[in-house]
């Protein structure tokens, strides 16, 4: 199987005294590309380091909500200058959190306004952070459009994810579907439209049901495409080979 990780974290800390193996390891189980979204403006140089040409890691800038404090308005102007300059595969990852307490709901709004707004003029595709917040962001998306985009971790309902796909975004599923107490999660991947689906890990976070408890890292993404292709009665390359062509279409990625 060739597989496309279009949601890991390879740039931060928890992998900087094994980041080479982690990658080799990865390609070792299949999955030859990897988009790497930042989370803040002191991480973009450490990124672009990670992200080198012909890496199969595809860099993506911007402004991650659970990263509040260390964000400035002046943050946003260097997010232009850093897409006019590195042409990256995507803005984010931005969105909405409302699941963490002491964040304040108008500033997200507003640094996630400001990225989505930077994505439309630069036609480019959102990575989307939505925990507790998918009404939000849907709303957010609906008075922006046109856009593109996915929404990472999807937890939303099915008709929220519906919403979604009529407004150009996809759903990108990792770890939290494979643990079994994930029903609702699991009947929408099992009906879903498959050209709506992104495979992802989160790395280090979110790992699977096999490996709770452990740093997750991208050559884990096999286990979340057997899930998923076991929940829809088809072979693994069959999802391996369409996720892989999303994230090519959405992402304009080399082949």
């Amino acid at each position: 199987m060739v597989l496309t990780d279009s949601h890991c974290h390879l740039d931060v800390s928890e992998f900087d005294t094994d980041r080479d193996a982690v990658i080799a390891r990865a390609r070792q189980a299949g999955v030859t590309r990897q988009v790497v979204p930042a989370i803040a403006a002191a991480g973009w140089a450490q990124l672009k380091q990670v992200c080198v040409p012909g890496s199969g890691l595809f860099a993506a800038y911007g402004l991650h909500p659970m990263f509040l404090s260390e964000h400035r308005p002046e943050h946003l102007d260097q997010l232009r200058t850093w897409i006019e300059r590195e042409r990256p595969v995507a803005i984010g990852e931005c969105g909405l959190d409302f699941f963490v307490e002491g964040l304040d709901h108008v500033l997200q709004q507003q640094y996630f306004e400001d990225q989505l707004a930077l994505a439309r003029e630069f036609d480019l595709p959102v990575i989307v952070h939505a925990r507790r917040a998918t009404e939000a962001v849907i709303v957010a998306i609906r008075r922006f459009g046109p856009l593109r985009g996915v929404v990472h971790s999807y937890a939303g309902s099915e008709e929220q994810a519906r919403q979604l796909w009529e407004h150009g975004f996809l759903l990108g599923l990792g770890g939290p579907v494979t643990y079994e107490r994930a029903q609702r999660l699991r009947r929408l991947v099992a009906s879903m439209p498959l050209e709506q689906l992104l495979l992802e890990t989160d790395a280090p976070d979110q790992p699977d049901a096999g490996h709770r408890g452990q740093r997750n890292e991208p050559a884990r993404l096999p286990v979340v495409c057997e899930t998923i292709a076991q929940l829809r009665g088809v072979a693994p390359e069959v999802i391996a080979q369409a996720t892989s062509n999303n994230a090519t279409r959405l992402f304009r990625l080399p082949g």
